[in-house]
């Protein structure tokens, strides 16, 4: 239904680049499935129901907020300044109580990634490589189909020299099918005081290659602050024998930094000045709202062309479009309050943007 929709709005040159677009276009064409039944096939409401609590959702957790135009432009990730490149953070520490929300996004990012860079093989060196902390929260509460198209673009967006890091305390926090397509690993210490506790710590010593005389189930809960295991693909694309080794702690500030040096990166940033205008293009929410007003003044307009007319048909003229009562008040027709919902209903899903493709990868469809 959501591939309908999209191809209707193209074959009409209704742009969806928004989320009240495509509620404006669901409503139309729920409003109008008998117009597009014998071209298009059977418009389904129950279908353009179940869409429209999709978008509720995502909706529901910020997404009129989040997304968007202008548009992230993955390549502001691969700038480079003295030939050297950029360490860029997504600030997600609100996204992140948005699971749905966050996942989707994810998806949207890795998906354009894919489409845009061209197949590059096995690169010395990635383009790009991603680190998502807490990556637990790009799993809960995310469906099926939403694990497995991450799934399948972590695995193939590696041709693109692309790297995927998931951090996370836990290795039982990602889904097994994501688990099993990452190479290096870095495992710090784990506590083995309930039976899931355990029951990871001999899940992630079963998955790392063996060393003689290193007991990995047992040194990953004797690990102290700044030690791990570490096991990463060797030239040849296999897993190197599991070390045990110490790790430099970071020469960078430790804890969060302040409001005013947030704003001074920012200002200070490669892309400051790009994403703060927000652009809303004419497209199909303007253009359907436009019709309803259209059809709502040449109700009026008739409605005052048989008034004048009167006779039997003033009566009929009353009902359909309204009359002004004994004492001055105006009383509408039955035109005028059915326009007057549509437009009402229809400005009512007035929010930002939401990026089109992203729908396509949350319910299934394609772009």
């Amino acid at each position: 239904m959501l591939n309908l929709v999209f191809r209707i709005a193209d074959d009409n040159g209704l742009l969806l680049l928004d989320l009240k677009d495509l509620r404006a276009m669901l409503q139309y064409l729920g409003n109008n499935a008998s117009e597009f039944t014998t071209k298009y096939g059977n418009v389904s409401a129950a279908s353009v129901g179940a869409i429209q609590r999709g978008l509720l959702q995502i909706e529901s957790q910020g997404g009129t907020k989040f997304f968007g135009e202008p548009m992230l432009n993955i390549n502001n990730f691969m700038q480079t300044v003295d030939g050297q490149g950029m360490v860029n953070i997504l600030a997600a520490d609100k996204l992140m109580n948005s699971p749905r929300l966050y996942a989707t996004f994810f998806l949207w990012m890795l998906s354009e990634l894919f489409e845009q860079l061209p197949e590059t093989g096995d690169p010395e060196k990635p383009k790009l490589v991603f680190f998502f902390d807490e990556a637990h929260l790009l799993f809960d509460e995310a469906p099926k189909i939403l694990l497995e198209r991450i799934e399948l673009v972590v695995r193939l967006v590696r041709s693109k020299g692309v790297g995927v890091y998931f951090v996370t305390q836990n290795p039982l926090d990602i889904p097994d099918s994501v688990l099993a397509q990452l190479g290096n690993r870095v495992q710090h210490a784990l506590r083995a005081y309930t039976p899931r506790d355990q029951k990871a710590v001999k899940a992630t010593a079963q998955t790392m290659r063996q060393k003689p005389g290193l007991d990995i189930e047992a040194a990953i809960t004797e690990l102290a602050v700044s030690e791990a295991l570490i096991s990463l693909l060797d030239g040849k694309g296999r897993p190197s024998i599991t070390e045990r080794a110490y790790v430099l702690p970071p020469g960078s500030q430790i804890g969060p930094i302040t409001t005013q040096q947030r704003q001074t990166l920012l200002q200070n940033s490669l892309v400051a000045g790009v994403y703060e205008k927000v652009v809303d293009r004419d497209s199909a929410y303007e253009r359907l709202l436009g019709r309803a007003e259209a059809a709502a003044s040449e109700a009026a307009d008739g409605a005052a062309g048989q008034a004048a007319s009167g006779g039997i048909l003033g009566g009929l003229n009353d009902v359909l479009f309204g009359h002004t009562g004994p004492r001055g008040g105006v009383h509408d027709g039955l035109a005028q309050s059915m326009a007057r919902s549509a437009v009402r209903t229809m400005g009512s899903t007035v929010g930002r943007e939401i990026i089109r493709g992203v729908l396509g990868g949350l319910f299934g469809g394609k772009k």
